[in-house]
């Protein structure tokens, strides 16, 4: 039986990424474990809101890698905040590179996308209003009846 799921991120410089999710998201830091004597971040766990979000450095010997700059992810967090627009303008101010500005989806939330500068991605939303999943399929099916 699952318990719990947690997102694990391996990040080139987990001390700036602890940082960043601190003052761009409002994240905070619950421990991390720091290898002696290099201080390589082995483990580090921030609380997002009641979410536990794990992150270590990365481990190249062990084939433990974060995202490439530049290379496409196959991976995307969802961060669902009171206002969309202010997250994502703190977070490009704070170096995360724009991949998408908010704007009201026809999902019932307004939502972006950024790159934060350690390559991960996040869609970042608020809810504008309650939709079915009848209705939300419609409208997909509407949009895409546009081309998407």
């Amino acid at each position: 039986m699952v318990h719990e799921l947690f997102p694990y991120l391996h990040v080139t410089d987990g001390a700036a990424a602890i940082r960043f999710y601190e003052q761009a998201f409002g994240a905070r830091e619950l421990f991390r474990l720091t290898e002696p004597p290099t201080g390589r971040l082995g483990h580090a766990e921030l609380d997002f809101g009641g979410t536990t979000l794990m992150l270590s450095d990365e481990y190249p010997e062990m084939d433990i890698l974060g995202p490439r700059p530049g290379a496409p992810t196959c991976v995307s967090l969802h961060l669902h905040v009171d206002d969309a627009d202010a997250v994502i303008a703190r977070a490009v101010a704070l170096g995360a590179t724009l991949e998408r500005p908010a704007q009201d989806e026809f999902y019932g939330e307004r939502g972006g996308v950024v790159r934060d500068p350690f390559g991960h991605r996040w869609n970042i939303g608020h809810s504008i209003e309650k939709v079915t999943p009848e209705e939300m399929q419609r409208r997909y099916d509407a949009l895409m009846a546009q081309g998407g």
